[in-house]
C-alpha cells in the first residue's frame, strides 16, 4: 500500500545526491519526525562526497537533525554533477538500499527537479521504492524550478528556526553560494505554511498515492 500512518511510521528512508541535500529539503520534516519518535530508523543515503569535508559537514549536520535516532548514513563517492553518466553505480547503490530496509516512507528529491543530479536520483527511486510512499522533496536554487507541490508537512517555529540554524551551522563550505542563507531558508517556509494554513511547512511532491477511505 502506497500509504502513509503516522501511528505505524518506524522506519525512514532519505536519499540525497549531494551532502546538504537531504537537510535542505526536509530537515524541517525529519526534525519533527525524530523529536516526535525518539528511536525513530533513519536510513540515508547521499551519492556523492565521500572521503571530502562534505561528509565531515553531512555526518556532523544528520546527527544534528535526526536528534535520538538510530541514524544509518552512507556517503558515497560517484562525480558531483555528472550522475547521469554513472548510472548503474548510483541504480546499484538505491538498489543496495532497499534491499537493507523497508521503510514506511521515503524522502527523495522531485523528478522534476533541474538539477540533473536530483533528477536522475529521483527517478531511480521511484522505481526502486515502488511499493513506498516516496515524497519528493525541494531545493530552493537559481534555476527558478520550484513547482505547485501537494503535499505539505507543517513545521512549527521551532522546527523551522532550527532548520535554518542548523544548515548555516553545519554547512560552512556552502557560505559562498548567493542562494544559501537563513532568510532564503525561512522565506520558503513561511510560503509553503501560508498554503496550507501554519506558520511553517516543508512542501513535497507525490507520484503516487493509494487511499483507503472505506474505514
Amino acid at each position: 500500500m502506497i500509504g502513509l500512518s503516522g501511528a505505524r511510521l518506524h522506519r525512514v528512508a532519505a536519499v540525497g545526491a549531494h551532502c546538504d541535500d537531504i537537510a535542505i529539503g526536509t530537515g524541517g520534516t525529519l526534525l519533527t519526525l525524530c523529536r516526535a519518535r525518539p528511536g525513530l530508523r533513519v536510513d540515508a543515503l547521499v551519492l556523492t562526497g565521500a572521503g571530502t569535508e562534505r561528509e565531515q559537514e553531512e555526518r556532523a549536520a544528520l546527527t544534528a537533525f535526526c536528534p535520538d535516532a538510530d541514524l544509518r548514513l552512507t556517503v558515497l563517492k560517484l562525480p558531483d554533477g555528472r550522475l547521469p553518466a554513472h548510472w548503474d553505480e548510483a541504480k546499484a547503490a538505491v538498489e543496495e538500499l532497499r534491499a537493507r530496509t523497508d521503510p514506511d516512507l521515503v524522502l527523495a528529491p522531485r523528478t522534476e527537479d533541474a538539477h540533473q543530479d536530483h533528477r536522475s536520483l529521483a527517478r531511480l527511486v521511484t522505481t526502486a521504492f515502488r511499493d513506498h510512499l516516496v515524497l519528493g522533496y525541494e531545493i530552493v536554487k537559481w534555476d527558478g524550478d520550484l513547482g505547485r507541490p501537494v503535499a505539505y508537512q507543517p513545521l512549527t517555529p521551532q522546527n523551522a528556526e532550527d532548520k535554518a540554524r542548523l544548515l548555516q551551522e553545519h554547512y560552512p563550505s556552502q557560505h559562498h553560494r548567493p542562494w544559501y542563507d537563513r532568510e532564503a531558508f525561512l522565506g520558503l517556509a513561511r510560503i509553503r505554511g501560508i498554503e496550507c494554513h501554519t506558520r511553517y511547512a516543508e512542501a513535497f511532491a507525490v507520484t503516487k498515492l493509494t487511499l483507503d477511505l472505506g474505514e
